[in-house]
C-alpha cells in the first residue's frame, strides 16, 4: 500500500527530456500527514500526480509505479492515459482493490520465523493500536487523536522490519532496511477508498500506452495479480526476473535500470517477455 514509491519522467514542454521526479504519496513516506485523515482517498492521489505533471509544465509523462505505487499509476492511466507517454509497473498491487480486498493480492507474513512470528504477535498485540484500528471504521479522527502520526508510523514500520526478510527469494542475503515510514493512517483509510472506488479496467483496456510490467520471480503478490495488468492493458508486455524479489530494484538493480531504461527510450529489451 501507500509507502511505495512512484516516479515519472518528465517529457517536453517546459521540463528537460529525461529529468526524473520521485515522491511519497500524500500521507506516507516523506510526504505530509493530513489533520484531517479522511482526506487520504484515491482521488486525491491521483489529483496530486496530475498537479505535479502541470506544475513541471508539460503534456505527458512518464510513469513508474512500485507496488501499491503500480496500483496508483493504473488509476491515474484511467483516468488521464492522454497525459502518459509510457508507464512501468514493477511488482504492482491489484488494479482494483474490491477484486482484492484486504491483503488477498498477496502477503509476505506467510514466510515467518517463529520468532519472527511472536514479534509481530508482540506488535498487533499492541493495546493502543488495537484501540486506534478499532476505532479506524467507526471514527477515524479519534483514531488518530488517540495515536498520532509519528507513534502510528513507527509501529507500522516495525512491523515492515519483522517481515522484510520474507519478502527476498529463499536463501537470499538479508535484504537492508529503509528508514522511510510507510503511514499508517493513510494506508488504513486509503485501503478501504481503494476497495470503493468505480472499476478501472474499463478505462484501462482502451488506454494505449505502452506499458512495461516488471515481475520478481519470488514476488509475494499472487502471479494472477500481476497477470492481469498484462490482460488489460493493450499495449503492455510482462517480463519475470529470475531470483528477485518483491523491490526488484534492490533485488536485482542492474537488470530492472536497464530494462528501465531500455523501454523509456524504445530500445530493445535485455530479457524476454513472458
Amino acid at each position: 500500500m501507500p509507502g511505495s514509491r512512484l516516479c515519472g519522467v518528465a517529457e517536453p514542454a517546459h521540463a528537460p527530456r529525461g529529468v526524473v521526479y520521485s515522491y511519497d504519496q500524500l500521507g506516507a513516506g516523506r510526504s505530509t500527514r493530513l489533520r484531517d485523515v479522511t482526506g487520504y482517498t484515491v482521488a486525491r492521489q491521483v489529483a496530486d500526480l496530475d498537479a505535479i505533471r502541470r506544475t513541471l509544465g508539460t503534456d505527458r509523462i512518464g510513469i513508474v509505479g512500485q507496488s501499491w505505487g503500480g496500483s496508483l499509476a493504473a488509476q491515474y492511466l484511467a483516468a488521464h492515459s492522454q497525459h502518459v507517454a509510457k508507464a512501468v509497473f514493477t511488482s504492482p498491487g491489484a488494479l482494483w482493490g474490491r477484486e482484492y480486498p484486504g491483503s488477498t493480492a498477496g502477503e509476505p507474513w506467510n514466510r515467518l520465523t517463529p520468532a519472527q512470528e511472536a514479534r509481530l504477535e508482540r506488535l498487533n498485540s499492541t493495546p493502543w493500536m488495537l484501540a486506534a484500528s478499532l476505532l479506524l471504521d467507526v471514527n477515524p479522527g479519534a483514531a488518530h487523536a488517540l495515536v498520532g502520526d509519528r507513534e502510528a508510523d513507527h509501529w507500522m514500520h516495525e512491523v515492515a522490519l519483522t517481515g522484510k526478510g520474507s519478502t527476498s527469494c529463499q536463501g537470499a542475503p538479508p535484504t537492508a532496511a529503509h528508514h522511510n515510514p510507510q503511514g499508517f493512517h493513510s494506508n488504513q483509510i486509503l485501503r478501504d477508498d481503494f476497495e470503493r472506488i468505480p472499476d478501472p479496467r474499463p478505462n484501462l483496456r482502451t488506454a494505449h500506452v505502452p506499458s512495461l510490467i516488471l515481475r520478481g520471480e519470488c514476488d509475494f503478490i499472487k502471479p494472477a495479480v500481476t497477470d492481469e495488468y498484462r490482460r488489460t492493458l493493450p499495449d503492455s508486455q510482462l517480463v519475470t526476473l529470475k531470483d528477485a524479489r518483491h523491490a526488484i530494484s534492490r533485488g536485482r538493480p542492474r537488470l530492472s535500470t536497464a530494462l528501465l531504461r531500455a523501454f523509456l527510450l524504445g530500445r530493445p529489451l535485455s530479457a524476454t517477455a513472458s
